[in-house]
């Protein structure tokens, strides 16, 4: 049985570390497990899922790779598949930004032994930044791919042993910084548009931020006939804000590679 991953799937796969005891939470059909067992890149692997067609469908493509020794698929909401200490490295793809952050918070003794997390949220992926810094990890890199008309950013965070280490990286990370063009980028805009992302703006990255504005501008029309003095002022406050993503997204286009 020859696998092949989609582009995003297969970013995650290369961010696994070779010999790693793995968790796939929202396993789906344990493409993933499955594949990097056949890659011999994991030791171990628990593909968990909470919906009953997916689960079945998992353990058919485990069963039908011969995997059944390394990928051990499970039945269950989030972590709750998860032993304590059982896994050094969690995947979470193809889910809202707050869902990842709710599965991660659930039982946090889970997380204890795990070393990385490589998460890749639909939307909402600010909300995964805030956790992570929140939480103490580390987030070392990002990617944004687009794959059959869809734009994905996927985050690689670690853990750091020296917590002063990790406060001076996060710092550093979500300081404000300046562009080229005098705009600052402020901590928000960081969480909001990612730190690495906006560092080394890609064409892929300045293609989303285009269509986000495209989505503000239409919520500024409906806003348009507010009444009320109090959605007046939200109004302005919003219209504020979209100008500045608007000179933002036209500064980091500049800077694109």
């Amino acid at each position: 049985m020859n696998i092949k991953l989609s582009k995003r799937l297969q970013w995650i796969a290369d961010w696994v570390p070779e010999g790693s005891r793995l968790a796939d939470i929202g396993s789906d059909h344990a493409l993933l497990p499955v594949y990097l067992a056949k890659h011999k890149r994991i030791s171990f692997a628990v593909a968990g899922e909470v919906n009953q067609g997916p689960f079945e469908a998992a353990r058919r493509q485990v069963q039908g790779a011969c995997m059944e020794m390394i990928v051990n698929v499970r039945h269950g909401d989030g972590l709750s598949v998860v032993k304590q200490g059982e896994v050094d490295c969690i995947t979470i793809a193809g889910m809202g930004g707050s869902l990842i952050a709710t599965i991660l918070s659930a039982d946090p003794k889970k997380l204890e032994g795990v070393t990385r997390l490589i998460l890749q949220p639909n939307v909402g992926e600010d909300i995964v930044r805030r956790w992570l810094r929140e939480q103490g990890w580390a987030l070392v890199q990002e990617h944004i791919l687009e794959e059959d008309g869809k734009i994905y950013e996927v985050l690689l965070a670690e853990r750091l042993a020296d917590r002063q280490l990790l406060e001076e990286h996060n710092e550093r990370l979500y300081e404000t910084r300046q562009l080229p063009c005098g705009i600052a980028l402020t901590e928000d805009w960081l969480f909001l548009m990612g730190p690495l992302l906006s560092l080394n703006p890609s064409s892929v990255f300045v293609q989303k931020w285009e269509h986000e504005l495209g989505k503000w501008e239409r919520v500024l029309r409906t806003m348009e006939q507010a009444e009320t003095e109090e959605a007046r002022e939200r109004r302005t406050a919003f219209a504020k804000k979209q100008a500045e993503m608007e000179r933002i997204v036209a500064c980091l286009q500049t800077l694109k590679r």
